[in-house]
C-alpha cells in the first residue's frame, strides 16, 4: 500500500471512531455498542456515494426515458473502493467483533 493510501485511511478512521465516541455519548452507551452500528452506516454511505452507476442511475435513466421517449444507455454499476471505503469497512469488523463478544457474554454488560 501506498502511504498516502494509508494516512488517509488512518484519519477517515479517527474521524469515524470520533463520530462513534459522539453517538455514544449521545445516548450514554459504551463506545463499543455502537461501533458496529456506525460503521455499517458509514460502509453503506460511502458505497453509496462512491459508486457510479446502479439502481439510482437506472432509475434516473428509465424516468427520463419514460417521459421523452428516448432510450438512454444505462450505466454499469462501478465499485471505486478507496481509503475511506477501506476504514469504514475496518471499523465495521471491528465492532462486529466487539458486538458478539457483548451478545455472547465474554465482555460483560455495563452496570449503571
Amino acid at each position: 500500500m501506498r502511504k498516502n493510501f494509508l494516512v488517509i485511511m488512518t484519519v477517515a478512521f479517527i474521524i469515524e471512531l470520533f463520530v462513534a465516541f459522539l453517538v455514544a455519548s449521545i445516548f450514554a452507551v459504551r463506545m463499543i455498542e455502537v461501533m458496529f452500528f456506525t460503521g455499517l452506516a458509514f460502509t453503506v454511505i460511502i458505497l453509496f456515494f462512491t459508486s457510479g452507476g446502479g439502481i439510482i442511475s437506472n432509475m434516473a435513466s428509465s424516468e427520463v426515458t419514460a417521459r421523452t421517449g428516448i432510450m438512454q444507455k444505462r450505466e454499469p454499476f462501478i465499485f471505486k473502493k478507496g481509503p475511506v471505503f477501506a476504514a469504514s469497512l475496518l471499523l465495521l469488523v471491528i465492532g462486529l467483533v466487539f458486538f458478539i463478544l457483548l451478545i455472547q457474554g465474554i465482555i460483560p454488560s455495563a452496570t449503571p
